[in-house]
């Protein structure tokens, strides 16, 4: 192997950022609560779909427009064609939107504590940005919200808070943004409550995002969708043909249209999670947890007398992930995805013997 000294005015030219860090993926048998996945398979017609592909059609191209994901999605929402746009999951979808609406010399807005590739994305385009500061309870202050910028994006319910905002607080928001694109990040909505897509028909400076990695138990297929009006998604489409006309699978783009057809399996895993998710919050606030009422499929979660840190180690040793980050304010807090109910017991089991030790 060639060793050779890097010359410094490369490097100089070199576009550098600090990436957005991915949660753990343990390839072995482990309770895995750690990136807020769906503990339950996908729809069952979506493995149909698998079994009855013609595999002789990979050799094509996939169809560039998604024609049959974004016809099922559109019925699905009760909007046009022309108001849909899918991508490689949400995070390309975000990143399309970003690259697309976030284009002006003024800052976008985001929470200063949330999801994380937002910060990644606008220092990777060298978009400006300002963080506006969550208040003590962790909620976003929708008056820092009231003054000009290059657009705003932020997650409902956000994340890693889980806390859902209202809608009229949505509205608050873009109400106060006329002239610039607002994003409403909705990668959790399904477990929460209304949707800002209700707010369409009246807001043209609107875009929702929505994602299959969560409700939908599809976080391998990477699908994700936008929703606007048909002047936006034009725009957003002529950046992805420019950038990636065939972004989308076949695979995925089948797999996705049957799993928004079926909707009775799809509301009860939705159910399934929330029932498990307010049973969780009971077992953690009598094991001495303190947390923000959570929204989401998970819980953000620290506890007074215990290192979060430490008690991440511990778990891990268990073979039980979680999420911690060793950051600013939310350092003592852990991200506890909502698992089966056996999962979560397993959990609990872990912590009531880390506490007992440690008294």
């Amino acid at each position: 192997m060639i060793s050779v000294e890097m010359n410094p005015n490369i490097i100089r030219n070199i576009r550098k950022v600090e990436p957005y860090v991915p949660g753990e993926q343990p390839q072995n048998r482990v309770v895995k609560l750690n990136t807020n996945e769906n503990p339950y398979p996908p729809a069952p017609g979506v493995e149909r779909v698998l079994a009855e592909m013609d595999t002789d059609r990979f050799r094509l191209y996939p169809d560039p427009s998604a024609a049959k994901l974004v016809s099922v999605l559109a019925e699905h929402h009760h909007v046009g064609e022309d108001q849909v746009f899918v991508g490689v999951g949400s995070d390309d979808v975000l990143a399309m939107c970003f690259l697309t609406f976030f284009n002006s010399e003024k800052p976008v807005l985001f929470p200063d504590i949330t999801y994380s590739f937002y910060k990644v994305w606008a220092e990777l385009y060298r978009i400006p940005y300002e963080c506006p500061k969550l208040d003590g309870d962790f909620r976003i202050v929708k008056e820092d919200y009231r003054r000009e910028s290059g657009g705003v994006i932020f997650p409902n319910p956000n994340a890693p808070t889980a806390i859902y905002e209202e809608l009229d607080f949505v509205e608050d928001i873009l109400a106060h943004h006329p002239d610039e694109v607002v994003i409403v990040d909705e990668a959790y909505i399904d477990f929460a409550g209304r949707s800002a897509l209700e707010l369409l028909g009246r807001y043209n400076n609107l875009v929702v995002v929505r994602t299959f990695s969560k409700a939908r138990s599809m976080a391998g297929m990477r699908i994700g969708y936008a929703v606007s009006n048909p002047s936006l998604i034009r725009y957003l489409n002529d950046v992805k043909y420019s950038f990636n006309s065939y972004t989308m699978s076949q695979v995925s783009i089948a797999c996705g249209a049957e799993s928004v057809r079926d909707q009775a399996y799809f509301q009860k895993t939705i159910q399934k999670i929330v029932e498990t998710r307010e049973w969780a919050k009971e077992e953690l606030q009598k094991l001495g947890f303190e947390f923000p009422d959570s929204r989401a499929n998970f819980i953000f979660a620290r506890h007074p007398r215990y290192d979060a840190g430490e008690l991440f180690e511990a778990l891990k040793k268990q073979d039980i992930y979680v999420r911690h980050w060793d950051s600013e304010r939310i350092r003592q807090y852990l991200r506890i995805t909502i698992g089966t109910r056996e999962e979560m017991e397993q959990l609990f089991a872990a912590l009531r013997t880390y506490f007992k030790i440690r008294t």
